[in-house]
């Protein structure tokens, strides 16, 4: 663990999305098209210090990890207990 400290921290993630196709035809499809990470550091701590714990701390985002690199969704749909194709 790293221990550096603060005066102050915030972040802000911001993303881009679309929207289209209609639900009552069953054609809805959504997504986003950008991310935008923002971190916001006051401390005395030495730069090299708050870049490396910014570094780790993006590492360890599993949200993050998971929009860089996709992986499969298994989709599993079960009415009154038994599965069917979804």
């Amino acid at each position: 663990m790293m221990k550096i400290e603060f005066k102050k921290a915030r972040c802000r993630i911001e993303y881009d999305f679309f929207l289209k196709g209609s639900v009552l035809k069953g054609t809805v499809e959504s997504g986003s098209t950008g991310f935008r990470s923002f971190l916001f550091i006051d401390s005395d701590a030495p730069k090299d210090q708050i870049i490396k714990l910014a570094k780790n701390a993006k590492g360890g985002c599993f949200a993050e990890w998971t929009l860089r690199n996709p992986v499969e969704i298994e989709d599993v749909l079960e009415i009154n207990g038994e599965a069917v194709a979804l």
